[in-house]
């Protein structure tokens, strides 16, 4: 009788922490760290050497240009065959290529177009690692668990980068680059295992797509963005706004590796303080929501606020900079949940998936532009100089997407699901 009410009581309570959901989460983890662990200290060498704010830029950009056209071919091959097996192939191929950059980097000096490589090699991976993980982690989520199961998926990265921020940039001044090469395959290597060992959990039947089904979808897809001004306005500032925020943190990086005032691991602290408002942020966001009808005037001041905050950063001392940061931090992450459900909110179901994926190409070209941009506009100008002026862009481009468009900016703001 009391194993009877035992199994009854497990029943009506179900664990979000099964073997699957724990292994993918600590899999999760560790290559969060290891990506960070890579990302800055590479970013700090190549301009170290190079001292070209262009170069750097490159890099950058090789790490985008796969998910221009990589994304749209590979996923329906993806749909179509086993998650578990993609993610266990991506992450054997990157212990090799890390493997290889430590040793080559063991024996030999620095050579760029070997990064250039390495990052376009690492970055065509990773997008086939991404889809694949997307497409199988809401299958290792247990059924009745998939807020949960986010919520600790959408907490993982900012708090790594918060941690590894000040980490990473300690181990670029007293760590060789080959032996974080070595460490970043040892933590790859352990993800694998781990994936390794989570039973399948693709439940998905799948059903054949003609290329003729493809396009038709495309289109509309198309036809779609051109009729909606207001998603179509919001994602088109996006594109600018994040790509002028990434040249502003190519010139943010030069400067501090320029001046003698500033350090890296200053830099380090100053992307985690960023991090932690966005915590804090998203935290405030979840205990306490945004009322709907004050929802495009919130976003509007979050922008304004933003930009004028990043044309000024360069011109602060250090204390005020951390402010700085942190607020732009907080501020964006409730900006962002605001425009994510809003938008969710506006689309129809039938419409996301493509709608989202067109607007991520502009996302991704918007990004190689203006990194590019910024990266010729730092060899000539100063780099305060260049921060104010990709700010200025994007101030324009809020005005003329965001401000003026009034009318149907507002109806996708205020929009609401309707079940």
């Amino acid at each position: 009788m009391k194993k009877n009410t035992k199994n009854r009581v497990e029943k009506k309570n179900p664990t979000l922490w099964t073997k699957n959901f724990t292994l993918i989460t600590i899999s999760t983890i560790l290559s969060a760290i290891g990506g960070e662990a890579m990302n800055l200290p590479i970013s700090l060498l190549v301009f170290d050497y190079t001292q070209s704010t262009l170069l750097s830029s490159i890099i950058l950009v090789c790490g985008m240009l796969p998910d221009i056209v990589l994304p749209v071919l590979i996923a329906p091959i993806i749909d179509k065959t086993k998650k578990k097996m993609w993610l266990l192939i991506t992450d054997g191929a990157l212990v090799l290529v890390y493997l290889a950059m430590g040793i080559w980097t063991m024996l030999f000096d620095f050579y760029y177009v070997l990064y250039v490589i390495f990052t376009l090699v690492v970055a065509t991976i990773s997008v086939i690692s991404r889809l694949s993980y997307n497409a199988w982690y809401p299958d290792l989520i247990p059924v009745g668990m998939e807020q949960k199961g986010y919520a600790v998926s959408g907490t993982i990265y900012p708090v790594i980068i918060i941690a590894m921020a000040p980490i990473t940039t300690v181990l670029y001044e007293y760590v060789s680059i080959s032996q974080i090469f070595l460490f970043v395959a040892i933590l790859t290597l352990i993800s694998f295992v781990l994936e390794s060992r989570i039973l399948e959990g693709d439940t998905h039947s799948h059903r054949s797509i003609t290329i003729k089904d493809y396009m038709k979808e495309l289109k509309e897809g198309f036809i779609y963005i051109k009729k909606e001004k207001g998603i179509r306005n919001i994602y088109t500032y996006m594109s600018i706004t994040s790509g002028a925020g990434e040249g502003v943190s190519i010139m943010t990086q030069a400067y501090y590796q320029t001046q003698p005032i500033f350090t890296v691991v200053m830099l380090g602290f100053l992307k985690s303080v960023e991090m932690i408002g966005r915590v804090i942020g998203g935290t405030l966001q979840y205990k306490k929501e945004i009322p709907v009808k004050k929802r495009y005037l919130f976003t509007k001041f979050v922008y304004g606020f933003y930009n004028v905050m990043d044309s000024i950063l360069l011109f602060l001392p250090y204390p005020l900079m951390l402010v700085n940061r942190f607020l732009c931090g907080a501020l964006g992450s409730t900006s962002a949940t605001i425009r994510e459900v809003a938008v969710q909110s506006y689309l129809s179901a039938d419409m996301r998936a493509r709608v989202q994926a067109l607007f991520q190409v502009i996302f991704a070209i918007g990004g190689i532009l203006f990194q590019l941009a910024a990266g010729i506009l730092g060899t000539y100008l100063p780099y305060r100089a260049v921060t104010v002026l990709l700010s200025g862009v994007s101030m324009i481009a809020m005005i003329l997407l965001i401000v003026i468009p009034k009318k149907e900016n507002r109806i996708v703001y205020e929009a609401t699901r309707k079940i």
